[in-house]
């Protein structure tokens, strides 16, 4: 995939950035353009940027139901809000479809597919630590699985071997979790969406820098926060809004308003624009600043 015209100070994901950069404001990425390949699909862009397909045929006035053609050039919007930042380790948000990795002062973010939003399918929360490391990993098919796989009248396996149809892979990292694994997929579609049985699932080309990145025993956390909001050295206020697939929080719109008004921005955001953000779920953080509208 070929990148074009990114200006130097936005972020794109893969790239390192100083830790001491989020400290004060925890925004990545920002308004870019890429050149279509050969081959590519709205779903395969979203999935290598973050951001959701749907999105990109919006900002740039096509047909989603037609395929980009070759050479076109994209606009993106890939700003988001880092959730939570550490010194060390692993921050995985659900509502983001992101894995942020912190390590050596520096950060990486690397989109991500999730746990489908039925109950038995959800990706389990809570901290975790990396207990292995596996280089073309066996797939132990779990029952749920199995099970689907006999009331749709499929062969029903046990254990999936190393090679082009293992669903794990080349690289898996094993968490404390059970059942969570993040690893690589063949399936590029899901990633940047809800499409797993509760693993992590990366893109080819990010799972194998990630498997040199991570060691054993890294500390991490799944977390599942859909709406963030942000302060930029300037004084801006960003907000981010995502759809609350798994149902946990009862408002959105609720939600949003006790975040801004706990930090005391009450009176310093565009509530239109806050209610607009609410509405649409866009997953982009925006500047709802009062002084922005102006």
């Amino acid at each position: 995939m070929k990148v074009d015209k990114i200006p130097i100070f936005l972020v794109l994901f893969l790239i390192v950035f100083p830790f001491h950069a989020f400290c004060t404001h925890t925004l990545i990425g920002g308004e870019t353009s890429y050149v279509v390949n050969k081959g590519d699909s709205f779903e395969l862009i979203g999935a290598q940027f973050g951001v959701h397909w749907k999105n990109i045929p919006k900002w740039n006035g096509l047909d989603a139901n037609l395929y980009p053609v070759e050479g076109t050039t994209l606009r993106l919007n890939t700003r988001k809000i880092v959730p939570k930042s550490l010194k060390e380790g692993i921050v995985i948000n659900i509502p983001d479809r992101t894995l942020y990795f912190f390590k050596d002062g520096g950060l990486r973010a690397f989109p991500v597919g999730v746990g489908k939003g039925l109950d038995d399918r959800q990706t389990a929360t809570g901290k975790f630590k990396i207990i292995k490391k596996r280089i073309n990993p066996k797939w132990y098919v779990p029952k749920s699985i199995q099970i689907e796989a006999i009331l749709q009248g499929k062969p029903v396996e046990e254990v999936v071997p190393p090679g082009p149809d293992n669903p794990l892979g080349r690289f898996a990292l094993v968490t404390s979790i059970p059942g969570i694994l993040i690893h690589e997929t063949i399936w590029p579609k899901s990633v940047y969406r809800y499409r797993s049985h509760g693993c992590i699932r990366v893109l080819p080309e990010h799972m194998e820098q990630l498997y040199q990145l991570v060691e054993v025993n890294t500390q991490g956390e799944i977390i599942y926060e859909p709406v963030k909001l942000a302060i930029a050295p300037d004084g801006r206020i960003y907000l981010e809004v995502r759809s609350d697939v798994y149902k946990r929080v009862t408002s959105l719109r609720e939600h949003a308003r006790k975040i801004i008004e706990a930090q005391g921005l009450s009176e310093r955001v565009d509530w239109n624009h806050v209610e607009r953000m609410v509405r649409t779920e866009s997953g982009v953080a925006e500047d709802i600043s009062i002084s922005s509208r102006k």
